[in-house]
């Protein structure tokens, strides 16, 4: 797997509850090969139109990158039409199914599901659907710029891997997310 990583998409849904007490659905995709993690849209109503309309928004975001995906990873959800499928088999991205129950098999998409439920949404009160998308937009970019991986020699997705950082002079915190989320940047 690690050797085609760079070629395979992760995808999956997962819900936020809110102080309303109702239930959001959040749809994401992940590079695996550079763990990039893109969040597509959050509903409290998800359709297979809405899915296929998402997967669609990916792949005109991903432009020209996305021939260099051949797979997508994704469970067995209902969500998951023949029109969400021909969106990507017709930039020549296979599907690959997971058994059913089986989380491990899609084992990126499960665990940025844990942490931003870890990290995030289990820490901070979600008033609605605007709110629940602000917050996941800005986890994303955390993710994305600011979140070492153990995977990527304790960078983040969007670090330059040709750049090797000197030691810093003066190190300052910069918080994310009202002071949920701490992140450490070189001021000189």
């Amino acid at each position: 797997m690690r050797a085609q990583a760079s070629g395979i998409l992760a995808a999956d849904f997962f819900h936020i509850d809110t102080t309303a007490l109702t239930r959001l659905y959040a749809f994401a995709v992940m590079e695996v090969g550079t763990r990039t993690v893109h969040i597509l849209g959050v509903t409290a109503h998800p359709t297979a139109a809405w899915a296929t309309q998402l997967a669609r928004n990916l792949l005109a975001d991903l432009g020209d990158r996305a021939s260099g995906f051949r797979y997508l990873v994704r469970d067995r959800d209902s969500r998951y039409t023949q029109a969400f499928d021909a969106a990507f088999t017709s930039e020549n991205i296979k599907i690959l199914k997971t058994a059913p129950q089986a989380p491990k098999m899609n084992a990126h998409a499960e665990r940025f599901i844990c942490s931003v439920r870890a990290e995030c949404t289990d820490r901070i009160l979600i008033y609605n659907e605007p709110h629940a998308r602000h917050v996941l937009a800005q986890y994303a970019a955390h993710h994305n710029r600011g979140r070492p991986h153990r995977a990527l020699q304790l960078r983040a997705p969007a670090d330059d891997s040709n750049v090797m950082p000197f030691p810093a002079q003066r190190i300052q915190r910069h918080d994310t997310l009202g002071g949920l989320i701490h992140e450490y940047r070189d001021t000189a």
